[in-house]
């Protein structure tokens, strides 16, 4: 493969979101590299999707970080696998020369140190708040990075830190952003964590809107991996019969990506 292949769906900077988002065909410029890694992603093959970044990782800075956000991404959602993203966030580090670079890495050090904590595989609370500090300063304020950062920052003030008014104003700011970059995965990110903090102070109907709306993205992104949760969360606040049609198919999807994500095990694992 040539290594003029466009890894980056929108332009040329680093892009810190996810591994880069879903493939955005509306802009016209996703590549084949982009799709494969978005159909191997969206499915659970992190690993298998890292893979195909590798010929371009050992000099692209952007590939490099993409392969690393996969791997992070892999850590939350099978609580394994921080070793190899450890070394692949190690590698990103290296190769970054610039802030926007750096700040990318940063945010996904963030992220991996929270995923680590709030998995209770070992405590690195305070590495993740220095992390994603250091993204807010290095992050120029209109870098696309900057929705993300706010959405990870929301997940600190949330379930480390518990301040739901701070998460509040993190999330609505990420998912504003997200909007109008047309970021249609982390917009089913933030609609979903915004309508958790609906559902926690009570506003039931709120909340119901919001995870039907992350739903609906990521059933039209055919974010499979992404699913179930998206299913639970809105069964929590459907009536029967509906609930249990929705949980019913969250169970399936469960089972058929070999229970993932760990964190719903003790919810959709029957007998």
């Amino acid at each position: 493969m040539s290594r003029s292949v466009r890894l980056d769906p929108v332009g040329g900077e680093p892009s810190p979101v996810f591994g880069g988002g879903a493939p955005s065909e509306r802009l016209g410029v996703a590549s084949p590299v982009d799709r494969a890694v978005w159909r191997l992603r969206s499915r659970g093959c992190w690993e298998d999707a890292a893979a195909l970044l590798d010929p371009y990782a050992e000099t692209e800075t952007a590939a490099c970080l993409r392969r690393a956000a996969l791997l992070v991404e892999r850590c939350m959602f099978t609580s394994d696998g921080f070793a190899a993203a450890e070394a692949a966030l190690r590698a990103a580090e290296a190769l970054a020369q610039d802030d926007e670079e750096r700040g990318a890495a940063a945010c996904e050090r963030g992220q991996l140190a929270y995923t680590s904590t709030v998995l209770g595989v070992r405590d690195r609370s305070d590495e993740a708040r220095a992390a994603l500090g250091r993204a807010a300063a290095l992050l120029p304020p209109d870098s696309r990075g900057r929705a993300m950062l706010d959405y990870r920052r929301g997940l600190l003030a949330e379930h480390l830190s518990d301040t739901p008014q701070s998460a509040l104003a993190a999330y609505r700011r990420a998912h504003a952003a997200a909007t109008a970059l047309d970021d249609d995965l982390l917009c089913s990110f933030t609609w979903r964590h915004l309508a958790g903090l609906a559902l926690r102070d009570g506003e039931v109907a709120e909340a119901r809107h919001g995870f039907a709306e992350s739903l609906r993205l990521r059933e039209e992104l055919g974010y499979l991996v992404g699913m179930a949760p998206a299913l639970t969360a809105l069964a929590d606040v459907e009536p029967e019969p509906e609930a249990t049609k929705l949980r019913d198919e969250a169970r399936r999807l469960f089972r058929l990506l070999d229970g993932v994500p760990v964190w719903l095990t003790d919810r959709l694992t029957t007998g």
